[in-house]
């Protein structure tokens, strides 16, 4: 369901359900985010959850959302530092990814949710791209805007690639940041 349609009221019990997601995930993780812990946690009956969300992965889903829509606030308050281009993309991108090292069970559960195949999520897995491809590209100021779209499209498959292993536990946090830092340098290093 589009956040824009809502009524206010309507807007404040869907923002009290993902924040109650966000904090059940951080503390237990994907399989701690149970719809009816969340409908008690949040104070919203479940039957009206699932008129917003079709199911957990949807619910945690738009949860990843909103958190990279706050990584996304904070990142611009404090642009990305570095001589070289390569330099503030690893500055940018090194900030995010610890700040998913710090809700490691948190992390990891919305990235299985945003892997999800269930139709609720393409939409929040669209806004994710969207705001990842705007961080992104605060950092590209004077590169041709067709190599800014091919450089978003390639960090954004490393990134989510790099999680989707880290989440299935065959890399460890500090490789997903090696993964994005070698890709950034690859892409990034020929601008200078």
């Amino acid at each position: 369901m589009e956040t824009t349609t809502l009524t206010p009221r309507q807007e404040e019990r869907r923002r009290r359900v993902i924040i109650a997601a966000l904090e059940l995930g951080d503390e237990g993780g994907y399989d701690a985010v149970q719809m009816r812990e969340v409908s008690a946690a949040a104070e919203v009956a479940l039957g009206t959850i699932y008129r917003y969300f079709s199911s957990k992965d949807h619910l945690l889903a738009a949860a990843m959302a909103e958190w990279t829509g706050a990584l996304e606030e904070r990142l611009a308050r404090s642009p990305a530092r570095g001589e070289a281009l390569s330099d503030r993309m690893v500055n940018l991108l090194r900030r995010a990814w610890r700040a998913m090292e710090k809700s490691p069970l948190l992390s990891a559960a919305l990235v299985r949710a945003l892997s999800s195949s269930d139709p609720g999520v393409a939409e929040a897995a669209d806004e994710v791209t969207e705001r990842f491809g705007l961080m992104v590209k605060s950092v590209l100021e004077g590169v041709d805007p067709a190599a800014q779209d091919d450089i978003v499209a390639v960090l954004g498959h490393v990134w989510h690639s790099a999680l989707v292993s880290w989440v299935n536990g065959r890399i460890t946090i500090e490789e997903v940041g090696a993964e994005l830092e070698r890709a950034a340098r690859l892409l990034l290093d020929p601008y200078g």
